[in-house]
C-alpha cells in the first residue's frame, strides 16, 4: 500500500511511518522542517508547500493519506489567559486547515488509486460529548478537524473515498506527556489497523485506535 504521513518526525506520525514501512507499507513521511532526513517537506499550513510536494510527487498513486499533523500551543495556560488570537490562528491553521489544504493537494494523487483512503487524526477532546473544560484552543481545533472529515466523507463517498476520524489515544509522546498510559507502537498498530478496515461502509466514522466508536 503507498502512504503518505503527515507529521512524520516525531510522536505518533513517526511511529506509523515506521509501523507501516515494517509491515512492508511503501509509506512515506513528512515534515515541516527539510532537516529530517528521509522525510519529505510539507509544511501543511501553507497552500503553496502542500502544492510543491504534490508537484513533487507527480503521477503516483496514494492508497492512504493519513493527516496527522498537529499542534498543541496552549498546554499549561489558563482558559482565562488564551486572549491572544495569533494562539488560536496558528492551532486552527495546521489543525484544520491544514486537513483541508492537504486533502486537496492530494486528493488526484488518490484518485489515481485503487481503493484510495483518507484517515484524520483527531482526537476525544474533539468530542462535544465528551467536554471536560479547558484547552479551548485545542479542543476547538479537534472538534472542527472531526466535522471536516465527516463533510468530507460524505462529499468524497460518491468518487470512492472513505475518510475516517480517529482518536490515537492517551499517547506518551511531546503532546501526549509520559503521564500517558499508551505507547506510540501501540495506538499505531492499532491505528493502522482501523485504516485497513475503514470502506465506504464506514466512512465518517470517529473511531479510537482500538476501533470502538467515539461519541461525536
Amino acid at each position: 500500500m503507498d502512504i503518505l504521513i503527515t507529521g512524520a518526525n516525531r510522536g505518533i506520525g513517526a511511529a506509523l511511518l515506521s509501523a507501516a514501512q515494517d509491515r512492508g507499507d511503501t509509506a512515506l513521511g513528512t515534515s515541516r522542517s527539510a532537516d529530517h532526513g528521509t522525510l519529505l517537506p510539507l509544511d501543511v499550513r501553507d497552500p503553496a508547500s502542500c502544492a510543491a510536494l504534490a508537484d513533487r510527487l507527480g503521477d503516483t498513486s496514494l492508497d492512504l493519506l493519513v493527516c496527522n499533523a498537529g499542534v498543541f500551543l496552549e498546554r499549561g495556560m489558563a482558559a482565562d489567559r488564551l486572549t491572544d488570537p495569533q494562539l488560536w490562528a496558528d492551532t486552527f491553521a495546521t489543525n484544520v486547515t491544514g486537513v483541508y489544504l492537504t486533502v486537496m493537494a492530494f486528493l488526484p494523487h488518490l484518485k489515481r488509486a485503487k481503493s484510495p483512503k483518507i484517515a484524520i487524526i483527531s482526537s476525544q477532546m474533539g468530542s462535544n460529548t465528551r467536554a471536560k473544560g479547558q484547552s479551548y484552543i485545542y479542543r476547538a481545533s479537534k472538534s472542527a478537524a472531526l466535522n471536516l472529515g465527516r463533510n468530507m466523507a460524505v462529499d468524497l463517498k460518491p468518487q470512492g473515498i472513505p475518510v475516517g476520524i480517529y482518536h490515537p489515544g492517551w499517547v506518551r509522546t511531546d503532546m501526549g506527556t509520559d503521564a500517558a498510559d499508551l505507547g506510540t507502537d501501540q495506538s499505531a498498530r492499532g491505528l493502522l489497523a482501523r485504516f485497513d478496515a475503514l470502506s465506504l461502509d464506514t466512512t465518517g466514522c470517529f473511531e479510537m485506535w482500538n476501533g470502538d466508536a467515539m461519541p461525536l
